[in-house]
């Protein structure tokens, strides 16, 4: 059906070129729609996205990964049973994840106006009340899946998450609130990417192939690196953030003994982790284990202090910069660490 424009013309052919021109405008406003519609779509995701924290999701995944292959003893271990029971441990882990980096964004938000601006919740992109539907929804679709694959490893890993994830942003009880002091803040760290949770993913993985759960010199290489890393990601995260800590009454050590000692002790602690993870490499039985993780950490630990040395500790922007660094170097031993023997 035709949109008619009644107009005066002094001639046909004015009359139909009006014509021609008026039925070309719902093409026109349905073509900017579809455009618009597009983009706020696009724009919704990259927003959710960012709200994710997508740097911490990846690790999520791949100590999933790491942790599972530790249970698997012979090629015939990797049934379609177990990269089920992997694919559920990682969607569970995943939002758990959001869960709990949406919590705290919820919980910090007049600190991370100061700290961290650009964050979708701290700069307005982001509504409060879909912050909160999203991190609810995380968290009721992570315990969930874990219910319905029937795994009471993975749910007590992921629960215990749930309960410490709460405990180190929520401020709501006297004894909440765990990232206003050091040692809480480093104790939500180590049992959410080295002791509960990871063991959660590891028991989960062992009873797909029916496994004696055993901890073996793969295991303890693991929990060891991961602890140090653990204590190192936390410290250092406080580093850019210790304007806005102080404002608002977080006793984080790195205000305590101020950003240049914070930063150094964490890159001399790192160090000394790669230090003994060369000597453990050097000693494996298995050639390809003692080259890849010998050169492989040595390699990393270069790039760490020639990384380190380029850091201005008067940047915040510079230093959470070196923290993202340090995610990456982190999602890498988390996988290096699997070839240990």
């Amino acid at each position: 059906m035709q949109n008619v424009v009644m107009c005066r013309s002094h001639s046909a052919k004015n009359l139909v070129t009006a014509a021609c021109v008026t039925d070309e405008y719902p093409i026109d406003r349905t073509r900017e729609s579809v455009t618009n519609l597009v983009e706020y779509a696009l724009n919704a995701v990259d927003v959710l996205f960012r709200f994710s924290r997508p740097y911490a999701a990846i690790a999520t995944v791949l100590s999933v990964i790491s942790t599972s292959l530790l249970a698997v003893e012979r090629l015939s271990d990797l049934s379609s049973l177990f990269y089920v029971k992997v694919f559920q441990a990682i969607v569970g882990g995943v939002f758990m994840q959001i869960y709990v980096c949406g919590f705290n964004q919820i919980c910090d938000i007049e600190i991370d106006k100061i700290n961290k601006p650009y964050l979708p919740l701290a700069s307005g992109e982001l509504t409060m009340k879909t912050a909160i539907i999203v991190t609810a929804l995380s968290a009721i679709m992570s315990l969930s899946i874990v219910l319905i694959s029937g795994s009471r490893p993975l749910f007590c890993g992921l629960f215990a998450w749930f309960l410490v994830g709460t405990a180190y942003s929520a401020n709501v009880l006297p004894l909440l609130r765990w990232k206003r002091f050091p040692y809480t803040a480093v104790l939500y760290m180590i049992n959410s990417r080295a002791l509960a949770i990871p063991f959660g993913y590891y028991v989960h993985a062992k009873n797909a192939i029916r496994g004696v759960v055993i901890l073996s010199r793969h295991h303890f290489f693991s929990i060891a690196m991961l602890m140090v890393f653990s204590v190192v990601l936390i410290l250092f995260k406080d580093i850019p953030d210790i304007k806005g800590d102080e404002m608002h009454g977080i006793k984080s050590l790195a205000s305590q003994i101020g950003p240049e000692r914070m930063f150094w002790s964490c890159i001399w602690l790192l160090g000394m982790a790669y230090g003994v993870s060369i000597f453990v490499g050097a000693t494996s039985s298995s050639t390809l284990s003692k080259y890849v993780t010998v050169l492989g950490h040595f390699s990393t630990v270069s790039t760490l202090w020639v990384r380190a040395k380029s850091v201005d500790l008067k940047n915040m922007a510079s230093i959470s910069s070196m923290y993202l660094f340090l995610w990456k170097v982190n999602e890498g031993i988390v996988l290096t660490n699997v070839l240990v023997i």
